[in-house]
């Protein structure tokens, strides 16, 4: 039987804002629970609201590692006032921009998951510049444009252990979907012809990769 949450982090992953369809949600629990078995901790890059930091977060949990979470929690681009993805909710009202960061604490606490995660609040190549420890899993969730698509896997995918499972969310082989998933895409086929990792699964939009090699 493939790993799954517990019934009440389902049923919070699926009440919390965000994206994700549950079927891929279960393949990203699957392989944290998966990837926890290394001892080393999870990383996200691209929290939002909490929806799949609160998988991870109980992926870890059952591991007995840490899960960690990378955004500046002012929204990418598609996610900005007058563009489909913008939700009203996200925004401070009294700054007048995004900040997902109180969202995201508050899924965090209703679930029961705070002391499982740390957030780290900044961008990411910032973040990563400054990070020296392996991982078992990177989930590589940001921005869609080409420039943050390919700065997060620089910044992150060299930190993926042997054996650790590199993931990508939103990739969309087809051109139409140039907006939403082509960056993520690009990315995912740099990875395989790094000759660092191997596919180990597709489902629909989520990706999941072995490291298998050194490459990068």
């Amino acid at each position: 039987m493939p790993a799954a949450p517990t019934p009440k982090i389902l049923a919070a992953f699926e009440a919390a804002k965000g994206f994700m369809p549950t079927h891929e949600g279960l393949a990203l629990y699957e392989a944290a629970a998966e990837a926890g078995a290394l001892g080393l901790p999870l990383l996200e890059v691209g929290t939002y609201c909490g929806r799949s930091t609160l998988l991870l977060a109980d992926a870890a949990r059952g591991a007995g590692v840490t899960a960690l979470t990378v955004d500046h929690h002012r929204g990418s681009e598609e996610q900005q006032p007058g563009w489909d993805y913008h939700d009203p909710e996200t925004v401070d009202p009294e700054l007048g921009v995004m900040d997902t960061l109180p969202l995201f604490r508050r899924t965090l606490h209703h679930a029961g998951l705070e002391d499982h995660v740390i957030a780290l609040v900044g961008r990411s190549p910032q973040v990563a510049a400054v990070w020296n420890t392996p991982l078992a899993l990177v989930f590589i969730d940001g921005g869609h444009t080409d420039e943050h698509a390919n700065a997060d896997y620089e910044g992150w995918a060299p930190h993926v252990a042997e054996g650790g499972l590199l993931v990508i969310h939103d990739v969309f082989p087809e051109p139409a979907d140039e907006f939403t998933g082509q960056a993520p895409y690009r990315v995912y086929l740099r990875a395989l012809a790094s000759g660092g990792f191997t596919e180990v699964s597709a489902t629909d939009s989520l990706r999941v990769l072995r490291r298998t090699g050194k490459g990068v």
